[in-house]
Order: C-alpha cells, then sequence, then structure tokens
C-alpha cells in the first residue's frame, strides 16, 4: 500500500544560500581559550574546546555532549573557519549598507556590511523579515554589541538556522538582550546575565562566556521522513525533513539488522528528496537517517 501526503509548498528562498557550518553545526557553543559561565541556563546542542583545556561550563547545564579536545571538536573549529571564510566579504561581495546602528531598521534577506566594521543593536529593536528559507548574513571586521534589553526580532516565519553573524573581533550580548542567529566570532562570543541566544556562539580563537539565564539555544532537530513511497518496482521516493548545513546519512537494510549508506548530503532547505534504485533483494527495505548533531 502506498500513502500520499500532501506537503507544503515552499516558496523561492530570498537571499544567499545557507552557510554551510558542516560539523560545527552540532555545537551550542565552541571556542579555543575558555568556556566559562557564572550559572546561565540549559544549553541545548554540544559543547567543545579545541585544543583541550578549560572548559567550565558544567554537564548538569548540557543537554548535549562536552568535547574538550579531540578530533570532533578540532574538526568542528576546521569548519568554523571554512565557514567564517565563505561568509566573508570576499566570498560573499556586495553587502548592503545600512549603517553600524540596526536597531529601528526591518530588513529582508540579504547580505549587510557594516561601513566601519561594527554593528549595534543599541536604543531600538531590529526587525527581519521574511519566509521560512530566507538568509541574512551580517558582516562586520571588529565588534557585534546588543545592548541591555535589546531584541532581534524575527518576523513572516523567519529562522533563528538561517541568520548568521561573521564577527571579526567579539560578539556581546547585553543583560536581558535577545539575539537571533548563529554568531562566528574571531575572538570572543559573552553573553551577559539574563540574556537569550537562540542560535550558536562559535568562536575561531579565543573564548565563550555563557551567562545568559532568559532561555536556552536550540536543541539540534531529528531527521524523519514526511513520505516514503515505490514510484516504480524498482525505485523509492524518501521525503525527509533534516536540519539544514548538517550532513545528513541514510541507510537501508533488509532485516533491521545490517545497515548500509545509500546516500550522504548536506540538505540546504528542510525538504530534502532521495530516489532509491539500489535492486531489491527481499520482501521488505527499512531505511533511517540520522545527522551529524
Amino acid at each position: 500500500m502506498v500513502t500520499a501526503f500532501i506537503l507544503p509548498w515552499r516558496g523561492q528562498a530570498a537571499g544567499p544560500a545557507p552557510i554551510n557550518l558542516r560539523s560545527a553545526a552540532s555545537f551550542a557553543v565552541l571556542a579555543t581559550a575558555t568556556t566559562t559561565t557564572t550559572g546561565g541556563g540549559i544549553i541545548n546542542g554540544n559543547v567543545g574546546l579545541s585544543p583541550a583545556g578549560s572548559q567550565g561550563i558544567p554537564p548538569g547545564q548540557i543537554n548535549g555532549t562536552i568535547y574538550n579536545g579531540g578530533p570532533i571538536a578540532a574538526q568542528a573549529e576546521v569548519d568554523l573557519n571554512s565557514a567564517i571564510i565563505a561568509a566573508s566579504p570576499a566570498q560573499l561581495p556586495g553587502g548592503i549598507d545600512v549603517g553600524d546602528e540596526l536597531g529601528a531598521h526591518t530588513l529582508v534577506a540579504g547580505v549587510y556590511q557594516s561601513p566601519s566594521g561594527s554593528y549595534g543593536i543599541t536604543s531600538v529593536d531590529l526587525t527581519l523579515a521574511g519566509g521560512p528559507n530566507d538568509v541574512w548574513v551580517f558582516q562586520m571586521a571588529s565588534t557585534l554589541t546588543v545592548e541591555v534589553g535589546r531584541k532581534v526580532i524575527l518576523t513572516g516565519g523567519a529562522q533563528a538556522a538561517n541568520v548568521f553573524w561573521q564577527v571579526g573581533s567579539s560578539a556581546t550580548l547585553n543583560t536581558s538582550s535577545v539575539f537571533e542567529g548563529t554568531i562566528m566570532a574571531y575572538a570572543s562570543v559573552t553573553m551577559d546575565a539574563t540574556s537569550t541566544l537562540d542560535g550558536r556562539a562559535l568562536v575561531q580563537t579565543g573564548a565563550v562566556t555563557f551567562n545568559g539565564t532568559g532561555g536556552s539555544l536550540p536543541v539540534p532537530t531529528v531527521p524523519y521522513f514526511r513520505d516514503i513511497s515505490h514510484t516504480s518496482p524498482t525505485s523509492t521516493t524518501l521525503i525527509l525533513a533534516a536540519p539544514t548545513n548538517v550532513l545528513l546519512t541514510v541507510q537501508s537494510s533488509p532485516d533491521l539488522s545490517s545497515w548500509t549508506t545509500i546516500s550522504t548530503n548536506i540538505p540546504v532547505t528542510n525538504g530534502w528528496m532521495f530516489i532509491d534504485t539500489a535492486p531489491q533483494t527481499g520482501p521488505d527495505r527499512f531505511y533511517r537517517a540520522f545527522s551529524a548533531q
């Protein structure tokens, strides 16, 4: 029996392609010098430090895995470096100039570049307006500062997973601020008390200080099958919902015991399709999928 599903229509995405974080996407916090906290909220995601050093965020505060040194954290740092380059003006030139103060703006998807090298959200909130697949990239050669109580507001279905901040030195989220997106900073990310980050704090050469208590970083999405249908006697179409910009592995099995990888991919949208045309050797075939999180 073939079950048909009506899938949601997705309009054309605006802005650049999402920045491919590769293995760094599974980390909510990633640093090279130290990770510290004075008692913030729960971090939903992995915490990494490479090379191994002073990892000061306690396990009870982390809904994920701690990698203090080792090959996984090291690879994440390599992938973060690649992502920072991919988000840079050299790779994404022509960034829009709306000034150094982002507060009071309502910005559609696109690439934005600070004219002085620093961005601030100081006296008024910033609004990002767009659809669920639209992408924003903010480029600054120096600092990012979000003042006390200021917010990044998403409207129209915009997703924090599609907002990227390329910071040339340090980012500071002051007390009670609310922030959206992935921060990719060269030197440091500091979250003051009761600040909230719906995204990631990733640092290339320095430290992450997580004192935020106003919320938690997002739980990584688990891939699942939206539909599996036989489109011909030798062809099966799989449609999956999966995290974007993260390595996805799809496997098949005739008996739920021995599994064979049939596809690896890094989806750039949440809905992803794969057609399995491998010969079926028995009456049944089972599928599973997992992401590198």
